[in-house]
């Protein structure tokens, strides 16, 4: 009587025997693969979802030029709308959806978009505590107003020294709001300083 064909596969050239200890061991491998790359998906679609939301941040002439389908765009602005809690998680899983549709040309022209606007802010923000930290120096040395103007020669030295100077008086400390413990006012002249070191440093 003929011997029954062992149940198996080839891998590579090799006969595996179903049953075996190498057929164990691959089948382990293989769960173990299926299961990373169910987790690699989970954590891309999570990460696509945290794009999407971001992209309901992004200034309106940034979001026009990444040029997103008509659906993402009305299921972003769907999303804005939406206040309650729960309301707003679904819609923006439905965005997170939407988003693993689009091509990688998209998706890099998403990300560079943020990208820019973030750049953009950290650079106002630099601007703005550049024009803050010229401000007090102006009003608290006597020779910043001759630095400043050797550096930006175009502003106007006469009306800037009028203003440092009466800013300097504003912040002469009233008695009274001394004794409860309150901060120097801060008047109009410290305001147009602000206002003229900032414009200078906007067309530098």
């Amino acid at each position: 009587m003929a011997r029954k064909p062992k149940k198996g596969y080839f891998v590579r050239g090799q006969f595996v025997a179903e049953g075996s200890e190498l057929d164990q061991q691959l089948k382990a491998e293989l769960k173990q693969t299926e299961g990373s790359s169910k987790t690699d998906l989970k954590r891309e679609s999570s990460e696509l979802q945290k794009l999407g939301e971001a992209l309901m941040t992004l200034r309106a002439d940034l979001f026009e030029r990444v040029a997103l389908p008509d659906s993402l765009v009305e299921a972003l602005a769907q999303a804005r709308r939406i206040t309650s809690f729960e309301g707003k998680r679904r819609q923006l899983q439905y965005v997170g959806k939407l988003m693993r549709g689009l091509d990688e040309d998209t998706l890099a022209a998403a990300r560079n978009a943020l990208e820019e606007q973030r750049q953009g802010s950290a650079r106002d923000s630099l601007a703005l505590h550049q024009a803050e930290r010229w401000r007090d120096e102006l009003i608290d040395d006597d020779q910043a107003v001759q630095r400043w103007l050797a550096e930006y020669p175009g502003t106007d030295g006469q009306q800037l020294r009028s203003l440092v100077r009466q800013a300097r008086k504003d912040r002469q400390p009233d008695p009274a709001a001394v004794s409860q413990g309150l901060a120097p006012r801060q008047g109009r002249a410290y305001r147009e300083i602000f206002q003229i070191v900032r414009e200078q440093l906007q067309h530098e």
